[in-house]
């Protein structure tokens, strides 16, 4: 039997897929709607496995596989980079806009040929499906790319499949399948890109803040496999190991991330970050500002964890609690936007670098602060933190900062772009800082009428929709580069189905909801 809330998640997945391609009809659509078509065959299979305990791997619980909804974020995020590039002539975004999505095509159609194959009985009909939707992709792929991108699609495929097998089978229960693929896949990504970028390194060419994500994020990365293997053959929890940790933390970022980083933008990385950081006047304003909520940010953590102390019951943070950082993340953001982005491009990949770092120290157990941070963060743990590591607080911070890293900039005039397509930084404030939090907030206060089959109410979703309206009502009074064009019907169309995404996913929103807002704000 169907289950009807994946059933209405896989309905608005359809209508997000079809409202793109109604604009942006080409060859490349056949090969998301097939992708779409089989992967929605193939969540089902995919969960069945799930609640009968027969996958490979150990999967978050209490979710569905969310194959759907995962399978279409990379393919129409490139789709939509193409066509934005296109129109501002800009071939060489045109081409990576099409090398993205085809990436995405083809590490979802592989994820998917995997879970059809350990399905037992084989499920004919899905294998059918999919052998249609991989013929249509491969065909379309090979009159489309060069010999040079089919080989960068391929590399990222092989990242992908040796990180996956490495990383679930460490770190069980922490993601959903279709949470690994976005997650494990822009890890690939991004690692491909790095060292196609460091083979092909020409002095003077790229923005020093595109490689400084990109050697964060794989830094960052590289650092936590290090120290998995090292502390398998040691207990990570003594003062010796703990020594080691700094040390070797010292020894890699001085000796690998800084040179390599200097490698890519020919100077100093220390000397850059704190030239660009202190600039200019408005720069150190803004830094003042963040460190205050910062250190707001804190205080609710030791206050909420004093009340924990002091009151005789266990005591866990309530979902408005959990709240107040959604709303200090937007009025961190909010500004940044406003008054310089690149500001807050640089800083948002210092803090996802410090957020990692960070809970390393807490599950690796280095002291001195490692059990303190896991108790901190405990008062905090919902039912998405279900295995080792606690997420949420990052994918809080990824989906506010995706559509701001991942906004055409080369492609757009003067920065901006003209319509809805001017909203897509505001992404992540949009879908997760207002419409997620005030969903929350007023569903659990005031919502009494629930949405068939789920714990969302029809009350916190239409709150969130009317909030989100209010929000890019000011931001067109503050922000003066924002220029809507009447797109206000796309607009009110796009929040409202994100929404009602959102009242109907089980995968972790913080994530997914930016995404699918900025595709249909790219649009």
């Amino acid at each position: 039997m169907l289950n009807k809330p994946v059933l209405v998640e896989s309905l608005i997945v359809f209508v997000i897929v079809l409202s793109v391609h109604a604009v942006v009809w080409d060859r490349y659509s056949w090969c998301a709607v097939a992708l779409a078509v089989q992967a929605f065959y193939v969540q089902f299979k995919w969960d069945r496995l799930l609640q009968a305990g027969g996958a490979v791997f150990q999967f978050r619980a209490a979710a569905n596989s969310g194959l759907l909804p995962a399978s279409m974020v990379v393919p129409l995020l490139g789709i939509t980079m193409k066509e934005r590039c296109k129109s501002a002539g800009i071939v060489y975004f045109e081409r990576f806009g099409i090398v993205v999505a085809s990436t995405g095509m083809l590490v979802a159609l592989f994820l998917s040929v995997i879970a059809v194959g350990i399905t037992k009985p084989v499920p004919t009909n899905t294998c059918i499906l999919t052998g249609v939707a991989g013929s249509i992709i491969i065909y379309t792929m090979k009159h489309s790319l060069t010999v040079s991108e089919v080989i960068e699609v391929l590399e990222v495929l092989l990242i992908f499949v040796y990180l996956s097998m490495i990383l679930l089978y460490l770190l069980p229960r922490c993601f959903t399948p279709g949470e690994a693929l976005l997650v494990l896949g822009g890890i690939s990504f991004v690692l491909n890109q790095l060292i196609k970028r460091s083979l092909n390194v020409i002095e003077g060419r790229g923005d020093p803040i595109d490689f400084f994500l990109l050697v964060a994020v794989v830094g960052v990365v590289l650092l936590g496999l290090f120290f998995t293997v090292l502390f398998i053959f040691m207990d990570s929890g003594t003062w010796i190991s703990s020594l080691f940790f700094h040390m070797m933390t010292a020894v890699l970022g001085l000796g690998v991330i800084m040179p390599w980083l200097y490698r890519l933008i020919q100077r100093n990385p220390l000397f850059w970050l704190l030239q660009f950081l202190f600039q200019t006047q408005t720069r150190i304003y803004l830094l003042v500002y963040w460190t205050f909520l910062a250190a707001s940010a804190c205080g609710v953590v030791f206050y909420q964890n004093a009340k924990r102390s002091s009151e005789s019951k266990k005591h866990q943070a309530s979902t408005i609690t959990r709240k107040y950082f959604h709303f200090i993340v937007v009025a961190t953001y909010v500004p940044g936007l406003i008054y310089d982005r690149q500001l807050l491009y640089v800083a948002s990949v210092l803090c996802l670098a410090v957020f990692i770092f960070l809970e390393y120290i807490r599950y690796f157990r280095i002291k001195p602060f490692g059990q303190t941070l896991r108790y901190l963060l405990s008062l905090f743990l919902d039912e998405r933190d279900s295995g080792p590591l606690i997420l949420t607080h990052i994918y809080l911070l990824l989906g506010m900062s995706l559509p701001v890293w991942l906004f055409p900039r080369s492609c757009a005039p003067k920065g901006t772009l003209s319509g809805a397509g001017a909203l897509v930084p505001y992404s992540g404030v949009l879908a997760v800082g207002v419409g997620d939090s005030i969903a929350s907030v007023f569903g659990t206060t005031m919502g009494e009428i629930k949405w068939p089959g789920t714990k969302k109410t029809f009350e916190g979703t239409m709150t969130a929709i009317f909030a989100q309206i209010i929000a890019v009502a000011l931001i067109l009074i503050f922000d003066s580069s924002v220029n809507l064009n009447s797109s206000y019907a796309w607009i009110l169309a796009s929040v409202s189905l994100v929404s009602l995404l959102e009242a109907y996913t089980t995968q972790i929103d913080n994530l997914l909801l930016p995404l699918y807002l900025q595709i249909m704000f790219m649009v």
